[in-house]
């Protein structure tokens, strides 16, 4: 890779070579055609100011660059707050709304994007920048400035505004104050300065927790290239294989289905390694009677999906093993009938454990009552998470899980465009009492599932996962 210069500029026989280079190589030194629909964007934000008082101010910064080591970056990632509300994907960006007056002046409300100045230097060495004056046509804000201008603008915008809404407590508390502080100094001349701060955060979780058609549509996509990657790692598994060697199965249909990158770092664990919960090393070799837990899924246009499946490297189920799968499958029959609206959220995890409950005290893995070991949580020992999760643009994605309008807190029910994960499972680690056969086997099964008006769809249903399906795929050659 060439060496990064950052903040300097290349002399210009070395621009000259850079944009010579580009060509030879095929770079693309303007943009490829960006495709954004401006109307859903604006309508997010439109939703956003509804909240807001007139003349009240939100402030969103995009992600920062970060660095890896000496001069290399991690592969960048916009923050998904911002990108939600704008489809901006490049770093050192703010977005700032200004909510209409609502009186007789007819101010309407504004949306301003700061971004990098274009700057063909620096384009030749890191890419195409929109700049302020493309950022404001292709993304349909109303104004558009640079990222240099935003200090400056702050403590105009901010003058007489009756509130400021950012995400409190994070990176941007600094910069308030100083912002804050500069309106404060025109007091004199009978400026005020925003009489409350309010946390941002909180409006878009609820905004992000209901999937629109094209939120789904990705993801459905997304879940879609993962189970492909499932089926492509149980393909090629064999006994003796190294687990990274199936998780480069996993990255390499990501890439090739056009998946920008992993929702997250993958799980592939063999044997033991499977009970272990967040199991990152991937570096151990699978062993011939092994199960492999892979936990993975791609993320598509900012969508995360986020499948977990289990099978014998070798391709056959040895029968203590077929046992606890078939429980844990069971299991999760069960979490999926309790998806639908109007139910709780909590009804899948509630589901869920009464089997995985039952079928322990049958196994000979946990002695006592249903309801006893239920109540005590004996059943922890063996299956010690929840049931599953929100996705969306965040694997673990924003939103409350319990109603907080409400006494008591109780779980929130589910409405049509949620996205919810089901991933019960079993990991028994050797233990005085528990039965031999069962030592060190790591059993969990993931899908993605939609809340729709009638019930739920699985977007992962692609991949595999009953015993037959499993062993029937693996033995194809």
């Amino acid at each position: 890779m060439a060496q990064r210069r950052h903040r300097a500029a290349a002399r210009p026989a070395e621009r000259a070579a850079g944009r010579a280079g580009a060509r030879r190589q095929g770079r693309a030194v303007t943009p490829a055609a960006v495709a954004v629909d401006v109307a859903r964007y604006a309508a997010r934000r439109a939703r956003l100011l509804a909240h807001m008082p007139p003349g009240a101010v939100a402030v969103l910064p995009t992600a920062p660059e970060v660095t890896r080591n000496a001069d290399s970056e991690y592969l960048y990632r916009h923050d998904s707050y911002f990108y939600y509300l704008t489809g901006f994907t490049e770093p050192e960006a703010v977005l700032v709304l200004v909510a209409g007056q609502g009186d007789d002046s007819g101010t309407p409300a504004r949306a301003i994007l700061f971004c990098r100045p274009k700057n063909p230097d620096r384009e030749i060495w890191d890419g195409y920048r929109h700049g302020p004056d493309g950022a404001r046509v292709v993304f349909g804000v109303d104004e558009a400035g640079t990222i240099e201008e935003l200090d400056e603008m702050m403590a105009t915008l901010l003058s007489n505004a009756p509130a400021l809404y950012y995400a409190l407590g994070g990176a941007l508390d600094e910069r308030v104050a100083g912002w804050l502080a500069a309106v404060r100094a025109k007091a004199r001349t009978g400026v005020t300065a925003p009489a409350s701060t309010v946390d941002l955060l909180p409006l878009l979780d609820e905004m992000r927790l209901l999937k629109d058609d094209a939120e789904q549509a990705t993801m459905r996509r997304a879940a879609d290239i993962s189970a492909q990657a499932h089926i492509r790692a149980m393909r090629a598994a064999r006994a003796g294989m190294y687990e990274y060697e199936l998780e480069a199965e996993l990255l390499y249909e990501f890439r090739r289905n056009g998946a920008q990158a992993p929702a997250y770092n993958a799980i592939v664990a063999a044997g033991a390694n499977a009970c272990v919960l967040h199991y990152s090393a991937n570096n151990a070799q699978s062993q011939d009677g092994d199960l492999v837990l892979i936990d993975a899924g791609c993320e598509l246009d900012g969508y995360a999906s986020d499948i977990t499946r289990t099978f014998p490297v070798n391709g056959k189920f040895t029968a203590p093993q077929q046992r606890l799968y078939e429980l844990v499958l069971a299991a999760q029959m069960a979490a999926f009938k309790a998806i639908a609206p109007g139910l709780p959220y909590s009804g899948a995890h509630e589901a869920a454990v009464r089997v995985l409950v039952q079928g322990m005290l049958d196994l000979g893995l946990l002695s006592g009552s249903l309801d006893q070991v239920i109540a005590d949580k004996s059943y922890t020992q063996f299956y010690m998470h929840g049931t599953g999760h929100w996705l969306g643009m965040d694997v673990h994605d924003v939103g409350q899980y319990r109603d907080v309008t409400q006494t008591g807190k109780p779980s929130r029910l589910l409405q049509p465009g949620m996205v919810v994960t089901v991933e019960p499972g079993i990991y028994v680690r050797p233990a005085e009492g528990v039965p031999e056969a069962y030592w060190n086997i790591g059993i969990r099964i993931e899908d993605d599932v939609l809340v729709t008006a009638d019930g739920h769809t699985i977007l992962s249903a692609a991949a595999p996962k009953t015993v037959a399906e499993i062993e029937q795929l693996m033995q194809q050659p």
